[in-house]
C-alpha cells in the first residue's frame, strides 16, 4: 500500500469555504454525540514559538478516520520569509493504523477555523448581520470572512489599524474591496471597529485585553486566544455576554476563557455550553436580537481530521496526486 501526499494546491482545490463549514459542523456534531474521540491538544514550547499535536478519531456523522496534525506557531517567522503557522496532517486507518495520507495542514488550519467561526455566526448571531469588524487582519482574517459570508449577507467591513504605520490593515481592506466587492473602513480607533458592527472577529496574539466595548447584539469569535496567558476581550465584556466554546479542556487552559477563568473573573457557570451542545439542540443559541454572544474557539484537531478526511476521499479519485511507499 501507497500513501498519498496532499500538497496545498490540492487542498485548496477540493476545500471550498462551503465545504469546510459543512464538514466541520458535522464534525461538532459528532464529537458532541460521542462519535469521536479526542484529547487535549499538547504543546511542546520553544524560546521563539511552539509545536502543537492534535490527535482525533472520528467515527460517526459520516466519518471513519484517525489523524493528527502537528503545527507550529512561530510569531517571528515573516522575517524570514517563512508562514507564522506550518501544519501537517497524517490520516489513519483506524482499522490497521496505516497511514493512507499526508496533507500540507497550513491552509486546512486556516479553513478549518474560518469555518468553525462560520458555524458559529450561524447559530449565535442575528440573521439580519450585515457589517463584520476585525480586530487583526492577517490570513485568518481573510478565511474568517470567506466563511462569514457563506452563512450571512454581508456589506460592510471595519478594520482595526494597531499602530500609524501598520500596512495590514489597508491591505486587508484593499483585498477585501478586490475580492468580495464590499465596503472596507479602516480606523485606528479600535472602538469605532468594535462598536456598531453585528460581528466581531478578533485573530490577534494579544496578551491583554483589546476589545473593551461592543453595541447590543453584536456577536464575537474570539479566535486569537490559542494558548495559555492569551486574551483578546476585556473580562468585564467577556461576562456580560453569552459565552459557548469548542471544548471545555481546551477553552480553559489555552482560550479566550483561560486568563479570566485563572483569575477568577468568570467561573464555569459563566460558560453557556459548547457549540456542539447549540448544534445538537442541548442548548439554546441565540436568546434575543440585543444579547452580547461569543464564541471562544481554540481549534479542535476534530476540525483538522473531518477536514482532511473529505479532502483525502475527493483526491484519491484525481490524477496526479503522488503516492509513497513508507512500508
Amino acid at each position: 500500500m501507497k500513501t498519498l501526499m496532499i500538497t496545498g494546491k490540492k487542498v485548496k482545490e477540493v476545500l471550498t469555504p462551503a465545504l469546510a463549514i459543512d464538514t466541520v459542523e458535522r464534525a461538532f456534531r459528532a464529537y458532541s454525540l460521542g462519535e469521536a474521540d479526542m484529547p487535549p491538544k499538547s504543546y511542546l514550547n520553544f524560546p521563539k514559538g511552539d509545536l502543537r499535536s492534535m490527535p482525533a478519531y472520528l467515527h460517526g456523522q459520516g466519518f471513519d478516520m484517525a489523524g493528527i496534525k502537528s503545527v507550529n506557531v512561530h510569531l517571528g517567522n515573516a522575517k524570514l520569509g517563512l508562514p507564522t503557522v506550518m501544519a501537517l496532517i497524517i490520516l489513519v486507518d483506524p482499522g490497521t493504523g496505516f497511514p493512507l495520507a499526508v496533507l500540507d495542514g497550513t491552509l486546512l488550519t486556516s479553513l478549518r477555523t474560518g469555518a468553525a467561526g462560520a458555524v458559529a455566526a450561524r447559530y449565535l448571531s442575528r440573521k439580519d448581520a450585515a457589517t463584520v469588524g476585525f480586530v487583526g487582519c492577517g490570513v485568518q482574517a481573510r478565511t474568517q470572512l470567506a466563511c462569514l459570508r457563506e452563512v450571512r449577507k454581508l456589506e460592510r467591513v471595519r478594520v482595526w489599524k494597531y499602530r500609524p504605520g501598520d500596512l495590514m490593515a489597508p491591505r486587508f481592506a484593499r483585498w477585501v474591496r478586490r475580492t468580495f466587492g464590499m465596503d472596507a473602513e479602516v480606523s485606528e480607533d479600535i472602538d469605532a471597529v468594535t462598536e456598531g458592527v453585528d460581528i466581531l472577529v478578533t485573530t490577534t496574539p494579544s496578551r491583554k485585553p483589546l476589545v473593551r466595548r461592543v453595541s447590543p447584539g453584536t456577536h464575537i469569535n474570539a479566535i486569537g486566544a490559542d494558548a495559555e496567558g492569551k486574551e483578546e476581550i476585556h473580562p468585564a465584556l467577556l461576562k456580560s455576554a453569552r459565552i459557548v466554546i469548542d471544548d471545555w479542556a481546551q477553552a480553559s487552559h489555552s482560550g479566550e476563557i483561560n486568563v479570566p477563568l485563572a483569575k477568577g473573573d468568570i467561573t464555569e457557570k459563566d460558560i453557556h455550553g459548547t457549540l456542539g451542545d447549540i448544534i445538537t439542540g442541548r442548548k439554546k443559541g441565540r436568546s434575543s436580537k440585543r444579547e452580547i454572544t461569543l464564541f471562544d474557539s481554540t481549534g479542535l484537531a476534530v476540525q483538522d481530521v473531518s477536514c482532511a478526511e473529505v479532502v483525502f476521499r475527493e483526491a484519491a479519485k484525481r490524477k496526479g496526486v503522488r503516492a509513497v511507499r513508507f512500508f
